[in-house]
């Protein structure tokens, strides 16, 4: 699913939701939940098909019939045991006289309405995870039937299917955000977008332990950090035991919904008890493989006895104020993500970029961090990475288990240009740009295997893409008609010819430029000359492109729109495929790490002590090199000073004239 496809999926779910604001008496703290209670019924429902349809492929059978499915076989494929009475199929199948399907609550009583059909739902889920107990809402009851219906029907939108990953906090914080007037207020906690939580993940690579985030939101490193694990062709469930801390309790019943649904082997603490700052819920100091969060920035007014009495305060307290309180919690934070690492353990997390050069008492804890040779990297992210917030953050890591040849140095990376704009207020990585960072963390590591399988990477996929393209409009054909012959020169070099990299990287992206103009030209000019045809006419050019012999006009209009619409598609994610290529080649085409000015750099300790410690990439990245635009700088300040000085003359010469005609006025 693309940027654009999840924005008017996130705009049409919110419509509804409104639309139930409007037509109830509901207030937002009471249909909120519940809204969010039927996105998580419906991607569990997702998740569990997509796994039956797994776990079917190979099963045994019993006296020639194929064994049912049953929890255990879910939990081993990190999925959620769906009974029938609460999949969403099933419930959206239910006929109007919802007693007459005959469904009965675990007390024998009779379910007679929709609202009470969607709560036996929950409670059956319920039952099958004990993470989920008196978490999911069953407050469904009181909505207007036929409203909760619509909303069924509204969410039952394949889209959703597509997402994958953190789509309950994701579509959460979208509705969260239009419902933040009504809501409780922001504590400085927001949802981490995919694109971080995924760098994050990629540059720890965990594999088996112990992680713990302790402010865990609805979280979203659990499920990545899982999904990082299947991946690598380990269960998560085997290897990764999961902590997680959430003071909110909304953000912490969506955790649990979160886990719930990927099956994960976690335990979530909330309200006071999670309180990060004075509590320790989980006896987990100097314990932890790995630490990942993302803590709220800024925080001010925490107290400094309860602060003391909790520890985890390896490099000393933090500036206190006149009134015995920690005046930023910032470096609590950091202090708190290194106590809790094991000997050999990493952590990632997000702060605030101002976090970086602080100064204060601030000062004497990053330098003592800098001592310890843990620090392994810091990323610099540019605006509007988060979805409701606009500033920028620094990505931090550490590593204990640094190599001898490492720890004297810290890559810092300068990523805030490099990005793609998802829509107008909103920036992320695309996955080729995330594997580019990605890659240079490894070339910094020494691992060059690993860099190595990025350019397959790009080589396969650029084969694919370009064959694909080739697949689709020979399939299209009948939807083309004359346009297929417009677009076979562009194709057949895109199909017919070796692909060499990079050699021909450039000529494949004008080849792939001409061919969008090709596409783009022809479908107008093919519209422009069915247009005025009427009649028999139009019916018979019409029945020479389309598949169907009784489209009419405005049949075909929409259909050419769409199949030009996704070959375009096709033909913009093949050309992103090599220009994203040609960005890494360019840098590290030889898979050795080099400092390149304005995006790396490999700092020693010495260097990082010599500019106050500062943690800025920015300080030590410096600025891009010019790009040499073939112009002769002394050449060309000859012409603009002769150019001005032509200008010069005939202002002079403008001026006497108007003079002139002054003087001529004034006679």
């Amino acid at each position: 699913m693309n940027a654009a496809q999840l924005k008017a999926l996130e705009t049409k779910l919110w419509s509804t939701a409104d639309n139930l604001r409007a037509n109830s008496n509901l207030t937002s703290n009471e249909y909120c939940m519940p809204i969010l209670g039927i996105i998580f019924l419906r991607y569990a429902y997702s998740r569990y098909r997509l796994v039956a349809a797994e776990l079917m492929k190979d099963r045994p059978k019993r006296f020639g019939k194929t064994l049912p499915l049953e929890p255990k076989d879910f939990t081993s494929k990190s999925a959620l045991y769906l009974p029938r009475e609460a999949q969403y199929a099933f419930l959206l199948a239910l006929p109007e006289d919802i007693a007459s399907a005959g469904l009965a609550e675990a007390d024998g009583k009779p379910v007679t309405t929709f609202g009470e059909a969607v709560n036996h739902a929950m409670t059956l889920i319920e039952a099958q995870s004990a993470a989920l107990a008196g978490v999911l809402p069953k407050t469904y009851h009181t909505f207007d039937a036929k409203l909760l219906r619509e909303l069924f029907t509204t969410f039952n939108d394949a889209a959703i299917d597509d997402i994958g990953g953190d789509v309950i906090g994701r579509i959460y914080e979208y509705f969260l955000n239009n419902f933040a007037q009504n809501i409780a207020t922001d504590d400085g906690a927001f949802f981490t977008p995919k694109s971080l939580v995924k760098m994050i993940v990629g540059v720890i690579e965990p594999a088996r332990g112990v992680l713990l985030d302790p402010a865990c939101g609805s979280g979203g490193m659990f499920v990545q950090t899982g999904d990082f694990v299947n991946q690598s062709g380990m269960a998560a469930n085997d290897v990764m035991t999961f902590y997680g801390q959430e003071k909110t309790e909304y953000n912490a019943n969506l955790c649990r919904m979160n886990i719930a649904v990927h099956n994960l082997n976690a335990q979530i603490r909330s309200g006071e008890e999670a309180n990060t700052y004075y509590n320790i819920p989980f006896p987990l100091v100097g314990a932890c493989d790995y630490v990942m969060a993302n803590p709220p920035f800024n925080v001010d007014k925490v107290s400094w006895e309860g602060v003391q009495a909790a520890g985890r305060l390896p490099f000393g307290a933090p500036s206190i104020n006149k009134d015995g309180e920690v005046s930023n919690a910032n470096y609590l934070w950091i202090s708190y993500f290194y106590a809790y690492l094991n000997d050999h353990g990493r952590a990632g997390f997000v702060m605030p970029s101002s976090a970086t050069d602080s100064r204060s008492r601030d000062l004497g804890i990053r330098r003592a961090l800098v001592d310890t040779g843990d620090v392994d990297v810091l990323i610099s992210v540019g605006n509007n990475f988060f979805y409701t917030k606009t500033l920028p953050c620094t990505l931090w890591f550490f590593r204990k288990d640094k190599p001898a040849a490492q720890r004297d140095t810290v890559l810092f990376l300068d990523a805030r240009t490099y990005y793609t704009a998802v829509d107008r207020t909103h920036n992320a990585w695309n996955p080729w740009q995330l594997a580019n960072l990605l890659a240079i963390v490894h070339l910094y590591r020494g691992e060059r295997e690993k860099a190595g399988a990025l350019l397959a990477r790009y080589q396969d996929a650029a084969m694919e893409e370009r064959a694909g393209i080739g697949a689709y409009l020979d399939d299209s054909r009948p939807i083309f008609g004359a346009m297929r012959g417009e677009v076979e020169e562009a194709v057949k070099s895109l199909t017919n010819e070796p692909l060499e990299l990079p050699a021909r990287c450039m000529a494949f992206l004008d080849t792939y430029d001409e061919l969008k103009t090709a596409i783009t030209e022809t479908q107008e000019a093919i519209l422009a000359h069915l247009k005025p045809l009427r009649g028999a006419k139009r019916k018979a050019a019409l029945a020479a492109l389309t598949y169907r012999d009784d489209w009419t006009y405005n049949d075909y209009k929409k259909q050419l729109a769409a199949t030009v619409e996704h070959a375009l598609a096709a033909i913009d994610a093949a050309e992103e495929t090599l220009r994203q290529f040609q960005w890494f080649d360019e840098r590290f085409g030889d898979l050795a790490y080099h400092d390149i000015p304005g995006l790396c750099k490999r700092a020693t300790c010495a260097e990082i002590h010599a500019k106050d410690d500062s943690l800025t990439p920015g300080a030590y990245v410096g600025v891009p090199e010019p790009e040499d635009d073939g112009v002769d700088f002394a050449e060309r300040m000859t012409e603009i000073h002769d150019e001005l000085a032509g200008l010069q003359q005939e202002s002079d010469a403008l001026m006497e004239t108007i003079l002139g005609n002054w003087k001529d006025i004034a006679k």
